[in-house]
Parts: structure tokens; C-alpha cells; sequence
């Protein structure tokens, strides 16, 4: 009989799936029923490969050797949680797994974390999407219900490959030409760069710079009494 394999973001989730759906039983880190295979990530399994990985500029943080751009974004197992990345990919292959449902997250990081694990799997098998804003056994019930194709969420799954890609780009070339800016004098200088933490770090310099200047300028406060005859 075939079944479909539901891979969650995290093993709460998976559980509340298993109590909703019912029928299933408990293995080491999945669950299986008539219909599913049901099992979770812990979270990002998979990241992009570090420049180390790729044949392009390698040596020495100068600026003759920038910019780092590969030739493609490869991934690579994080890890921590390399043994739940071996059990889902383990799952996906097997023979009586004929589709898979992503239930992860409701957004652009459930996407990007469900698309790694296939990805690195390597499979052709078809997908769904369960999209929960709830996890109430209802709503997780109706989900099933009303089960999205992969393509309807592509979208998302095209901005999460962006903001990985771009923080990549910027995270790596920023931090290696900070570096060797800082650097020029002698010695080595890691100056880190990064798409969200740069910006917010200019912010904190900002608010900082502007209360270093602030020049105290004397004020009065105004006090009175006022009264009025009854009836007027």
C-alpha cells in the first residue's frame, strides 16, 4: 500500500499531527499509520556550503580576492542533526512512500527548510502543501482537507532561496572586505557583516552618536493658580 510521507518543522508538531489524524503508531522518531509516514525536521537540517567548499578565490581576505560568487549554492548537512537529515531522507526513499506532504512552518523558512531536505534527497517524488495557521485538531484535520499543490506556494519558496543566497553573498563578500580593510595595518581583524546585523548596528551607532552630542540647554517650567467666581 502506498503512503505519504509528512515531514513537520519540528517533532511537537509532528505529534499534534498524530493525535489529530489518529490511527498511528509510535516508532524511534516517526510515526506510521495506513496512509502516512509521519516524522519532523528539528528545525534548519541543511545550510549553504562556506566558500571553503567551492573552487573559486581561496587564500588569503584581501581584496584581489573579491568577490566571492559560486558558480551555484550548494548545501550541506548541518552537523548537529545530521542523524534526523539521514531518517527523512531515509523515509523519502522508501519504496512504498509515494508522495510527500510539507508541513512545516506556514511561511518562507518552513518552505526553505522542507525544499533543502528534498533537495538533498533528491527526489521526484510529487509534494503537497498542509498550511496551518492553527494547530488545533481541527483546523490540522481540515488542512488535510484542503491540501495546497507545491506550485501555489512556490513563491515563498523562491524568496527563502533569496534571502539565503543574499545573506550568503553579502554576509561572506562584507565580511572579508571589512576585514581586509581593518587589516591593511598588519595583524587580522575580523570585522563581521551581515544583511540584518549591519543595518541594525549602524542603528544602535546612530542613537549612541546622538546622545554623546546631546548639549544640555536649560528650560523653565510654568506654575499658576487660577480660580474663577462660582457661576461664571
Amino acid at each position: 500500500m502506498s503512503k505519504q510521507l509528512i515531514i513537520a518543522e519540528k517533532p511537537s508538531v509532528a505529534q499534534d499531527i498524530a493525535r489529530a489524524l489518529g490511527g498511528f503508531t509510535k516508532e524511534k522518531d516517526y510515526f506510521e499509520s495506513d496512509d502516512y509516514v509521519l516524522s519532523s525536521a528539528v528545525g534548519h537540517l541543511l545550510e549553504l556550503a562556506v566558500p571553503e567548499e567551492y573552487e573559486v578565490k581561496r587564500g588569503k581576505w584581501t581584496f584581489a580576492h573579491l568577490p566571492v560568487i559560486p558558480p551555484h549554492f550548494a548545501i550541506k548537512p548541518i552537523e548537529k542533526t545530521e542523524d534526523r537529515l539521514k531518517l527523512l531522507t531515509r523515509l523519502i526513499k522508501r519504496k512504498d512512500v509515494t508522495g510527500l506532504i510539507n508541513a512545516c512552518d506556514a511561511g518562507r523558512e518552513g518552505e526553505l527548510i522542507f525544499n533543502f531536505i528534498a533537495q538533498h534527497a533528491g527526489t521526484g517524488k510529487p509534494m503537497q502543501r498542509l498550511w496551518l495557521q492553527s494547530m488545533t485538531a481541527t483546523s490540522i484535520r481540515d488542512g488535510f482537507a484542503n491540501l495546497r499543490a507545491a506550485r501555489d506556494v512556490e513563491g515563498l519558496r523562491n524568496a527563502a532561496i533569496c534571502r539565503a543566497e543574499s545573506d550568503w553573498l553579502i554576509g561572506i563578500n562584507g565580511t572579508r572586505a571589512m576585514t581586509a580593510f581593518n587589516s591593511k595595518t598588519g595583524g587580522f581583524h575580523l570585522t563581521t557583516v551581515g544583511r540584518v546585523q549591519t543595518p541594525t548596528l549602524a542603528i544602535v551607532v546612530e542613537r549612541e552618536d546622538r546622545i554623546r552630542k546631546f548639549k544640555p540647554r536649560d528650560y523653565w517650567e510654568l506654575e499658576a493658580t487660577f480660580g474663577c467666581k462660582a457661576g461664571e
